[in-house]
């Protein structure tokens, strides 16, 4: 495996680099956590990105009336955001396959002890109504047992993750509801505006408080192990 300091070849039977001495493993847990957290920036651009776009599209809305409200027109300029939101669900699809090996490493070596076995990192995406509780509760219990927190910082990185959590899914179910609506009279127009808004507003916020869990938890077992 190449070093990801140095680039020379480490050995598997070798845990540090025999070039420039690095842990191989703690620098490539690094390297993952990374690329996840710059991956969630990505996606919280673009979803910051759409919903600026659509607050410009709001203004015209505001100052129409219902005598020059044209529903053909508005509904062709509302078709790319539901596009836009197909996309970032793609692309969030993608940083979530990368998070979940990033999470799975994260449960693994983290000290413990851990109120679900690992097999849940995985299982509790997939289960229904499961994954609607319980991956919020991995992600807090790999981030306080992967550093020593007193009860105050416990309950932050708690509402952390309770932010994340929330965003996401209110900016998931905004997002369903921006695709199947329809702008047929002036007050529906507005409300989808308002509606994509807001779920490009709790995607984005979604993706950045994801970002500061990812940046903890790999700064600590980083720090850890060093």
């Amino acid at each position: 495996m190449p070093c990801a300091l140095c680039g020379d070849i480490i050995p598997d039977e070798v845990a540090r680099c025999p070039a420039c001495g690095a842990w191989a493993r703690r620098r490539d847990f690094r390297a993952v956590g990374v690329a996840v957290f710059m991956l969630l920036g990505f996606n919280a651009f673009i979803a910051l990105g759409s919903g600026i776009s659509l607050l410009r599209l709001s203004v015209p809305l505001h100052a129409a009336t219902h005598d020059t409200f044209d529903p053909a027109a508005t509904s062709r300029s509302l078709l790319p955001y539901t596009e836009v939101f197909v996309i970032c669900g793609l692309l969030a699809g993608l940083t979530g396959l990368l998070y979940l090996a990033w999470l799975w490493r994260a449960y693994r070596q983290s000290p413990g002890p851990h109120r679900y076995h690992r097999s849940w990192v995985v299982l509790g995406w997939l289960c229904p109504v499961v994954n609607l509780w319980l991956p919020p509760r991995l992600v807090y219990d790999v981030w306080v047992n992967s550093g020593r927190y007193r009860t105050a910082e416990r309950q932050a990185a708690g509402a952390v993750v309770a932010a994340w959590w929330g965003c996401l899914l209110t900016g998931l179910a905004a997002a369903r509801l921006f695709a199947g609506a329809h702008a047929d009279s002036l007050a529906e127009a507005r409300y989808d505006v308002h509606l994509g808004v807001a779920a490009a507003a709790f995607l984005a916020l979604a993706a950045a408080f994801c970002m500061v869990t990812v940046f903890q938890v790999t700064r600590l077992q980083v720090l850890r192990d060093a």
